[in-house]
């Protein structure tokens, strides 16, 4: 079945891959550069590449946008805003909440939503984490609110990423005011 020339064949085909692949990690070290590093002692190591930062410090961590900042880039915006772009704005909201006094949904009614007093809807069970953080759903509560439910009120149970882009806020408060669909 299997003569020398076979078994020859067999081997020789093992003995190449093998050649091949050691050739290949030796071929990989030197370009580049892998296993271990040789330091003589006193010796620091540098880094090859370094990325540059616009501080130009490293390891500097980011400062925090705080709620004052961010309410008065709101102001600006919302000074700005127009009610015509929110309704646009208020379609996603639209999949859970509605306009129309009286009618809620997976969410509660926004209608009159602006300066109403917070878990103020009669009927809709609230989670109670709204209650902790306003008293009242003023523009910059609203503004704080949309921009990230879940960091705003730890604990709600409204389940969306909120709107990242001020001008985007600012409109659909102002279109909000608007009491619509009543």
């Amino acid at each position: 079945m299997f003569d020398t020339m076979t078994l020859t064949k067999i081997v020789g085909g093992f003995c190449g891959t093998l050649l091949v692949f050691l050739l290949g990690g030796w071929a990989a070290q030197a370009i580049y550069g892998g296993g271990e590093t040789h330091v003589a002692e006193g010796e620091e190591l540098h880094q090859a590449y370094v990325i540059p930062v616009e501080s130009g410090e490293g390891g500097e961590a980011v400062a925090e946008v705080t709620p004052e900042q961010l309410t008065a880039e709101f102001q600006e915006a919302f000074a700005a805003a127009d009610p015509a772009a929110g309704e646009g704005e208020f379609r996603p909201c639209s999949a859970c909440h509605s306009l129309a006094q009286g009618e809620n949904r997976t969410g509660p009614t926004l209608y009159g939503v602006v300066d109403r007093p917070v878990d103020a809807i009669e009927g809709f069970d609230y989670s109670g984490a709204l209650e902790q953080v306003a008293e009242s759903w003023t523009a910059d509560a609203l503004n704080l609110f949309i921009l990230a439910p879940t960091d705003y009120a730890p604990g709600t149970k409204m389940n969306f990423n909120g709107i990242k882009d001020v001008q985007d806020r600012a409109n659909l408060i102002a279109y909000l005011a608007t009491n619509p669909g009543g």
